[in-house]
């Protein structure tokens, strides 16, 4: 830990409490299409939209893909209900930031809806890659690559920190270490971003 140089966030979970959104949207798909509803919230965190859909669907046309993604989208960018800063963000933001640390936000969400919900969570990030600057999502790495380019970071200097599978398989697959939340096998276990904070604190700040 002590050569991190650069923190790279996921959003939904992680910085942004949004789980009744996310979780509403996806139950109306689910009762659409007759899909396993508690299934689909085992499998979506973490993955585009298109992913969690083409993985329920593998026969679908890319078309029609798109389309019920694009219709999950319109779900999610008008349901801000319960929509905040996650447990510990503002702790965890203020020790980057006392630390001089360069920090990310980097999501498998549409631009749109990443500056949706950061408005909502009062999160005024610098850099955010979403899902629309780079050609895969997660699980791999485009995502973290970019925004460590961005940073001006090197990937190994750089510490990913996220709360689904998906992410961590991402920012591994970046050659970065991954902080995971709540239980998500990962490089740095911690239950909040409040612990990452002190454990930041702790390790840096010497």
């Amino acid at each position: 830990m002590k050569d991190v140089r650069a923190v790279l966030f996921d959003m939904d979970g992680t910085l942004v409490d949004s789980e009744g959104a996310v979780a509403r949207s996806w139950k109306v798909w689910a009762d659409r299409n007759d899909v396993d509803y508690a299934e689909l919230l085992r499998i979506c965190p973490g993955l585009p939209a298109a992913a969690v859909i083409r993985h329920f669907r593998p026969q679908w046309t890319e078309e029609r893909i798109a389309a019920d993604s694009r219709g999950q989208l319109e779900l999610e960018y008008a349901d801000l209900a319960g929509v905040l800063p996650a447990r510990g963000t503002p702790e965890v933001l203020a020790v980057v930031a006392e630390l001089g640390l360069p920090w990310a936000v980097v999501t498998s969400a549409d631009r749109k809806l990443a500056g949706i919900r950061l408005g909502a969570a009062e999160i005024d990030a610098s850099v955010v890659v979403t899902r629309d600057d780079v050609t895969r999502g997660k699980p791999h790495p485009d995502g973290f690559l970019l925004a460590a380019r961005l940073l001006g970071v090197e990937p190994a200097h750089c510490l990913a920190v996220e709360d689904a599978v998906a992410g961590v398989e991402s920012g591994r697959a970046a050659g970065m270490r991954v902080a995971g939340l709540r239980g998500v096998p990962s490089d740095v276990p911690v239950e909040h971003l409040g612990e990452l904070a002190d454990l930041l604190r702790g390790v840096l700040a010497r």
